[in-house]
């Protein structure tokens, strides 16, 4: 993984080619082996199959992978965040950190201080059937409430929090001498409201994941029901790939 990921990213400063000088175009993302995933080029978005696992209750995720934290997400999907993170890269999305708590200072001065997580920008939808049954793609704002302080939905505040999340990246984890292991892959961290430190993507600021911190809700308005199979939609805000015509 840590060669596959340093491969990708070799790529990419060399402009919208493979490895072999082959162009980067629809035809030649498709032969790519990244099961559950597409790199959308007309939409220059990463595709990502998932099912609805929750329409009522509290969030600490938007998306989870398949046997993890259903209970606490939106959706589950079954694509390996490493693989995600990948298509992220072709699409030219910067990978930061997750949110890191370091030791600064020296002697009786040591303490611990909280680093906010990095990562270039993406924006996040769904794309789920109408009652046509026909694709539709809608804001992840539409699923989501952020609560006030009286316990009541806040719209504004939800659509404000929600507009911008961090390509984080997760950790790799492991010794020197021995492969690595991409953290989220383990963990089932793909999208996270809440801060944890091992999620694909998250918010901006930290957030508390304690039962008193808990301030996300399903918004179950427009959710189909749960099992039902959508698209998890995650678009960098700036890319650097273009569809060939």
């Amino acid at each position: 993984m840590n060669f596959l990921l340093r491969s990708i990213t070799s790529l990419l400063l060399t402009g919208p080619l493979l490895g072999d000088g082959t162009e980067i175009n629809q035809d030649t993302l498709e032969k790519l082996k990244l099961p559950g995933i597409r790199i959308n080029l007309e939409a220059k978005a990463v595709d990502v199959t998932s099912t609805i696992t929750l329409v009522e209750g509290s969030l600490e995720f938007i998306a989870c992978t398949k046997g993890t934290k259903e209970h606490e997400a939106i959706i589950a999907v079954e694509a390996k965040p490493s693989h995600i993170h990948t298509a992220l890269l072709l699409l030219g999305a910067k990978a930061g950190h997750p949110a890191i708590r370091k030791i600064v200072g020296e002697g009786d001065d040591q303490h611990w201080i909280d680093l906010p997580p990095k990562g270039s920008g993406v924006t996040v939808s769904l794309v789920i059937p109408n009652k046509d049954n026909k694709p539709i793609e809608l804001p992840l704002s539409d699923f989501v409430h952020r609560l006030d302080d009286a316990g009541e939905p806040d719209k504004d505040e939800t659509r404000k929090r929600l507009k911008v999340f961090l390509f984080a990246g997760s950790h790799l984890i492991g010794q020197d001498d021995t492969p690595k292991t991409y953290l989220a892959d383990q963990s089932g961290s793909v999208i996270s409201l809440s801060t944890f430190g091992d999620e694909l993507l998250c918010l901006p600021q930290i957030y508390g994941h304690e039962n008193h911190a808990l301030r996300w809700e399903v918004n179950p308005t427009h959710l189909p029901k749960i099992g039902t199979q959508v698209l998890l939609r995650i678009k960098p805000i700036k890319s650097n790939l273009s569809p060939k015509k």
